[in-house]
Order: C-alpha cells, then structure tokens, then sequence
C-alpha cells in the first residue's frame, strides 16, 4: 500500500472479529516500532504483546476499549533510560514511545491489519496488574485485529480542518 493511502485509510477501529493476527503480521509491526527514530538512539521502548486469555482479561478489567481485539500492544517505555533535554523539564521517554507506536499503527494498516490507539485507562493499575517494574511507564494500548463485519471508520472520519486553521507559518 502507498504510504499517502496508508494514512488516508487507517482509521481507529471499534469492533474486531476473533480472528487472530498471525504471528509474521505482528513481527512485522514491531519491527517498524523497532526501526522508528528515538532520541539518541536509546531505543527506550518496551513493548509487551498482550495475546494470552490472562493478558487480554487484564486489559478488559482496565478499559472497555479492546473491542474484542485478539492482541493489545501495550507501548512502555524505560524511566531509567531516556535522554533529558536542556532545561531538565522534558525528556525522550513519552515522545520517542509514541513515534514508535505511530509507526506500528501506520505499519499494522500496511499489513492490512486494523488497530485503535487508546488511552482509556489508568497507566498505573494496568503497571500493576502487568506486573511491570517500576521504570516502566505504559504509554497507551494499541488494539491490532480484523474488522467485524459491518464496523468501519466513524461518519466524520474523513473530515479535517484545513491547513490554514492548524498551520501557521512564521
């Protein structure tokens, strides 16, 4: 699929089948989370693939937004291994996270594989019921499955501001 129709046709998906992603489609969206840029090249991400009955029970006593998805990436990164920027206030840790959860989204529609990008859910119980060490922060889930019948994008889908209300240029 050509990139410009990857981003005009991935939607966030609300309804997925059983069917299960197979495990070369999964390898293949984590391997463009592994090729996306971080700061410094840390590489600070940590990705835990949410498959197992127990996992995916986890993630629906957390939100009511996996919408049956048959795997959940739940997108974390290192507290201890992030590059602090001037002024010590920000850090790499969120931004490098969530350029490399884009790129698995934008990846999983090139497999043709759906998805929905969520942050519905409280990051710290969901660390807890995951068992996570305490460095990793869980940024957001990213559902990956099949659309169930009849579920597409939402009516207002296609609609964007123009440039002109979200660009200015100095």
């Amino acid at each position: 699929m050509e990139f410009k129709e990857v981003v005009k046709e991935r939607y966030a998906c609300k309804g997925f089948c059983d069917k299960k992603v197979p495990k070369e489609k999964v390898e293949a969206i984590l391997e463009a989370g592994r090729l996306a840029p971080t700061a410094k090249n840390l590489q600070e991400q940590k990705i835990l693939v949410l498959e197992s009955e127990k996992a995916l029970k986890i993630v629906d006593e957390v939100t009511p937004c996996r919408y049956g998805a048959p795997t959940v990436l739940a997108v974390c990164y290192d507290k201890n291994n992030v590059f602090t920027y001037p002024g010590g206030k920000l850090d790499s840790g969120m931004e490098d996270a969530t350029i490399v959860a884009t790129h698995m989204m934008l990846a999983a529609k090139d497999e043709g594989v759906e998805s929905c990008w969520l942050n519905y859910y409280d990051p710290e119980v969901l660390r807890e019921k995951l068992e996570l060490p305490e460095n990793y922060e869980v940024i957001m889930l990213l559902d990956l499955g099949y659309a169930r019948e009849g579920v597409g994008p939402l009516a207002n889908h296609g609609s964007r501001k123009p440039l002109s209300e979200t660009v200015t240029w100095l």
